[in-house]
């Protein structure tokens, strides 16, 4: 009988028959001792009219063996031969929590080797399919697939829009396939390429979870699938688009890594899971993350130098540590209908250049950011009139126009060289510490030089060219905007330090749009702004401690014309700077808990200290508001609990406050999670912060 390999984390286990490629269990961790009955227990019974030995449902299933759904490998050579290969075991190898298992198809003339990973609770499965033969591959597909245990029968997974991210909603898993895909070029909004997977009714502290994301900034597809015989799986990869990828003797491809966890105790643990494997990584930002205020929606357009130095005085007056100009400076730029492509300083507008606003902001002690969108070009560009090929664009064809601009192809060399040199010009020329990177269109009918699809090269590209300005400039940071978050993803996190969660600053939408965020990504790199009064978005009217408490939590800024903010609201915002700046050491590297509703928190990583949000989005029901339970505290441990308003008007947040609230109180952490503390009548679209210390 041959080996197992055992990958063994923190709260769960994975047990792995190299043989076959078999998980024979992934899920509560197990012991040594475990082990020499496993693979007997799980291994299924025949079934009546079917083959004569069990299916194995391995990390990459084969057609060839029998598997009856989507196998890891689709394809065909030129004569359509090779398109069911089975492949056979040659070696493996395995170091520490890491295994590798090499396989051989010699009639199909492929070779495929899968990796597994274990980082903390976090599995990384990878394949890689090399064509040995002497004729070409054509490749329609390559996934991985994550066996799961029959009683996983509920699926939580995401969907949304422009400025309403990250919508949650539950499907059952029943005999059959459920199938998302993204065919927009982007991560997208509307299918982000995340989902968990877990027993039925599955909460945040609470039934069995496994959670998956793939690490792609272009196409994808997952699939979760209960097959006849009751076994269930998860697939996910690259959606390729037709002949997106040709491998010639020896060229090999890889998929994008699947990053999955589990947890016995719910969703909590599962994010904490996958918080815990982004801070560890190198790209992940490990200074403060500054304050800051973006022009956008405080100018638009109106690149008036006198009016931005006048905003860069007030943000500083407040406490603001970065100052980011938006959209508009550039050669042209009057509106969003020209210019994309033309990365120099408009003369006209700056006619000293960016140095006079750079040189005003840094004499202010704030860094200075900078708007991009350099995959992007207008027709109406000179960019554009100069090398009209360079669109991505399909020949024969009137081009699809997005938001009135087109996707400059960065899989053309010189078109590649250009934009990075643009970019590396502006970074060398002027002090800029951060860029806001934005990508403002799905990719439509985008066709590369020589015609055949081009999405995949586009992404690779796009990364290339992130890595290249990033080793010329290691030292600036990098937003990852996409029309706010259609690029959210753990492979775009590996070379930014923020993500653009949003266009919406509509405190209302954003908090259920952070909550489904925060299920894979850590709040440090959320951005989160504090909008004007009237929200550009939607038109919906908040007061300003409502949308202060909503963005406190992520990666703070202000999208607003905070010159245009009376005494009392700027005693808020500078209160809530202050308060950020205080508690983000907390925010920003602890343990996110999410509560009832759309209440939340964090949680110190050593629990000695804790901030939570009571979120009102709706009117009370008839009773009033439960109890606020607040979870993750240290049980033996005693806090001092008490409201936080940063800067408030001198109101409280209702007529008729608990008595906690009006005397204050000292409670153990058991207390705090078994009945909570009780809350005040809320108006809808308020939130009352409460801070926890123990003493």
């Amino acid at each position: 009988m041959t080996e197992t390999i055992h990958l063994r984390g923190p709260r769960g286990s994975a047990v792995i028959d190299p043989a076959t490629g078999t998980v024979l269990h992934w899920g509560a961790p197990l012991e040594a001792e475990d082990l020499p009955g496993l693979r007997t227990a799980v291994t299924p019974a025949v079934p009546e009219a079917g083959l004569d030995d069990p299916v194995p449902l391995t990390l990459a299933p084969e057609e060839g063996s029998g598997f009856p759904s989507r196998p890891a490998v689709t394809g065909r050579r030129p004569d359509g031969t090779a398109w069911s290969p089975r492949f056979h075991h040659v070696e493996h190898s395995a170091d520490g929590d890491a295994l590798t298992i090499r396989s051989q198809d010699p009639v199909a003339g492929l070779r495929l080797e899968v990796t597994a990973v274990l980082s903390g609770d976090v599995l990384r499965v990878s394949l890689r399919l090399t064509n040995t033969g002497d004729t070409p591959y054509l490749l329609d597909g390559l996934v991985a697939t994550l066996p799961l245990p029959a009683h996983a029968d509920e699926v939580l997974h995401f969907t949304g829009r422009w400025c309403r991210e990250w919508q949650e909603q539950r499907t059952p898993v029943g005999v059959g396939a459920l199938v998302q895909e993204n065919r927009r070029g982007r991560t997208s909004h509307d299918n982000p390429p995340g989902l968990v997977v877990g027993t039925p009714g599955f909460g945040e502290r609470h039934g069995e979870v496994w959670g998956a994301h793939l690490g792609w900034s272009g196409n994808h597809q997952f699939r979760v699938e209960r097959l006849a015989t009751g076994q269930v799986f998860l697939q996910a990869g690259e959606l390729l688009m037709p002949g997106e990828v040709t491998l010639a003797p020896g060229e090999s491809y890889e998929t994008p890594g699947l990053y999955a966890a589990y947890s016995g105790d719910g969703l909590g643990s599962m994010s904490a899971a996958f918080h815990t494997f982004l801070r560890s990584r190198p790209a992940h930002p490990a200074s403060p993350r500054p304050v800051l205020i973006n022009t956008w929606e405080a100018v638009y357009f109106d690149h008036d130098l006198d009016r931005l130095r006048s905003l860069a005085d007030s943000a500083a007056e407040l406490g603001v540590e970065r100052f980011v100009l938006d959209d508009g400076w550039f050669l042209g730029r009057r509106d969003d209908s020209a210019g994309l492509g033309d990365w120099y300083v408009d003369p006209v507008m700056y006619p000293d250049g960016l140095t006079p606003l750079i040189d005003h902001v840094r004499s202010l002690g704030m860094e200075f950011g900078l708007w991009v969108e350099p995959e992007m070009v207008n027709p109406d560009s000179d960019l554009l009139r100069a090398h009209p090929d360079w669109a991505l664009t399909t020949a024969g064809y009137d081009p699809l126009t997005f938001r009135r601009q087109l996707v400059l192809d960065l899989g053309r060399p010189e078109a590649f060289a250009h934009i990075l040199e643009r970019l590396d010009a502006l970074l060398s020329e002027y002090d800029i510490a951060y860029l806001k990177w934005d990508m403002n269109r799905d990719l439509v009918q985008a066709s590369g030089a020589d015609g055949t699809a081009g999405v995949r090269a586009q992404t690779l590209a796009y990364y290339a060219l992130v890595d290249a300005l990033r080793a010329r400039h290691p030292g600036v940071e990098i937003e990852s905007c996409s029309s706010g978050g259609a690029r959210a993803d753990f492979a775009v996190l590996e070379r930014t330090q923020r993500i653009w969660t949003s266009d919406c600053n509509d405190a209302h939408e954003r908090q259920s749009i952070q909550r489904g965020f925060s299920y894979f990504f850590p709040p440090e790199v959320m951005g989160a702004h504090i909008g004007p009064p009237r929200a550009h978005t939607t038109g919906r009217v908040h007061d300003l401690e409502f949308r202060v408490a909503t963005a406190l939590f992520g990666h703070l800024g202000i999208e607003w014309d905070v010159t245009a903010a009376g005494p009392g609201d700027r005693e808020v915002i500078a209160g809530a700077i202050a308060a950020h700046r205080r508690l983000r050491p907390l925010l920003h590297s602890g343990t996110v808990v999410r509560l009832d509703g759309l209440s939340h928190g964090a949680v110190a990583a050593d629990r000695s200290a804790a901030l939570f949000a009571f979120v009102q989005t709706a009117a009370d029901r008839c009773t009033g508001p439960a109890p606020l339970r607040l979870a993750g505290l240290d049980p033996e441990r005693s806090y001092r609990v008490r409201r936080l308003a940063p800067g408030a008007h001198g109101h409280g947040p209702a007529k008729s406050l608990p008595l906690w609230l009006a005397e204050g109180a000292v409670l153990t952490g058991r207390q705090l999670a078994a009945h909570g503390l009780a809350m005040p009548l809320l108006n809808p679209d308020h939130v009352l912060l409460v801070e926890c210390a123990a003493v």
